[in-house]
């Protein structure tokens, strides 16, 4: 199930796997790197007449691995979980065991700041890492988050819940899909972006538990999608806010909104979190080890390469992605599915509007990956098919 074997052909990921393993090398052991050079020349020519996907699996993961190895934490134990898990499933086929890792921490909070750890993630770049970024500024977001609870989504009543939840993405799919009710009946609900519920409930549901979101994704979405109702950012009692750290912007607006005070310097200075989250303190904030892991796990798009700077998944793909990873059945609703050139951009669009590629996701990557988790019965994907003639 390699993010990389969804979009690359064999010859391709046998590039992608020698350019990992090198540059690994090269990092480590300069000195080598001119007499390695022979050996993996001779190693890809020889996987060129190959047609072994086994054995190049078998190196695609070892890069992987060496990349993430410092990333799980032994000492904490895998979570208890009901018998109606995706755990379970997952569990029960060999690769999706090897590619999804329950133990990576997904949110962070004070207890994940460690010395150890602001060194690791100085190689990394946002949202991947703190590359470059001041000690102090992410020390003081992160003990602001000072709540073990903060490192979690939700509580279980008991060992034996199961917690049942749909994430729900803004695709056209949904406009006249009849779904709101079916969304609304899970325990909990994922909404992300320009989420606009407003004359929509019985296509897209009302309730919202979680709202995912990078500060620059909240605000061009109140910008661009005002006029068709996105005025202010969903707020209901009980709701949590979940942040990616894309920016320092994101870090210097958690600490701001906790503080109930203006956001002091950057690019959002003088803004009021409270006109975007009322008076709620209910805040979360993934960890960048969890966006490093489901990247290079899932979404390791060959976009990464070509758009380093700019390429990361989808908000929509890690809100989904955290659920599959805090909840025990999951519901995807208003995804990209195969026919997806016959519904508009968003299910709220007054005229229809193509779906639009940017360089900054791989949306056709991230589609294929919920196709084949539905197919494995990982999760379900809402599909529909519309009547013609």
């Amino acid at each position: 199930m390699s993010s990389i074997s969804l979009a690359c052909s064999s010859s391709n990921r046998t590039w992608v796997v020698f350019t990992c393993i090198y540059r690994s090398l090269c990092s480590r052991m300069t000195k080598l790197r001119f007499c390695l050079i022979p050996f993996f020349v001779l190693f890809l020519c020889w996987n060129l007449l190959s047609s072994s996907d086994d054995w190049i699996t078998v190196f695609e993961r070892a890069a992987l691995e060496s990349q993430e190895s410092w990333i799980e934490t032994d000492n904490i134990e895998e979570e208890t979980v009901p018998a109606c898990s995706l755990r379970n499933t997952v569990n029960k086929d060999n690769n999706n065991k090897k590619h999804f890792k329950f133990k990576v921490p997904v949110f962070q909070w004070r207890g994940t700041f460690t010395h150890a750890t602001f060194e690791k993630l100085q190689t990394s770049p946002l949202p991947y890492g703190w590359k470059e970024l001041d000690h102090d500024v992410i020390g003081k977001t992160l003990s602001l988050l000072w709540h073990s609870s903060t490192s979690r989504l939700f509580e279980r009543n008991t060992s034996h819940e199961c917690v049942r939840c749909a994430v729900v993405g803004n695709g056209g799919i949904l406009r006249g899909s009849g779904q709101g009710k079916l969304i609304d009946s899970h325990d909990y609900v994922f909404r992300v972006n320009g989420a606009i519920i407003k004359g929509f409930e019985k296509d897209v549901g009302t309730k919202t538990s979680f709202y995912g979101f990078t500060i620059n994704s909240l605000k061009n979405s109140l910008s661009a999608y005002h006029e068709d109702g996105f005025t202010k950012v969903p707020r209901y009692p009980g709701i949590r806010y979940i942040f990616i750290p894309a920016e320092i912007r994101d870090y210097v607006m958690v600490a701001a909104a906790i503080q109930g005070v203006p956001v002091p310097s950057g690019l959002d200075e003088g803004d009021s979190p409270s006109d975007y989250f009322g008076d709620n303190n209910e805040f979360r904030m993934l960890h960048p080890y969890f966006v490093q892991y489901v990247t290079n796990r899932f979404l390791n798009s060959p976009q990464m390469e070509m758009y380093r700077d700019l390429y990361m998944p989808s908000t929509g793909a890690l809100m989904l992605l955290t659920a599959l990873h805090t909840c025990d059945q999951v519901s995807a609703f208003g995804f990209i599915t195969d026919n997806y050139k016959d519904f508009s951009d968003h299910y709220y669009d007054k005229v229809h509007r193509e779906l639009v590629h940017y360089a900054n996701h791989d949306m056709m990557m991230e589609s294929l990956l919920w196709k084949l988790l539905h197919t494995q019965k990982v999760m379900w994907l809402y599909q529909r098919e519309i009547k013609k003639g």
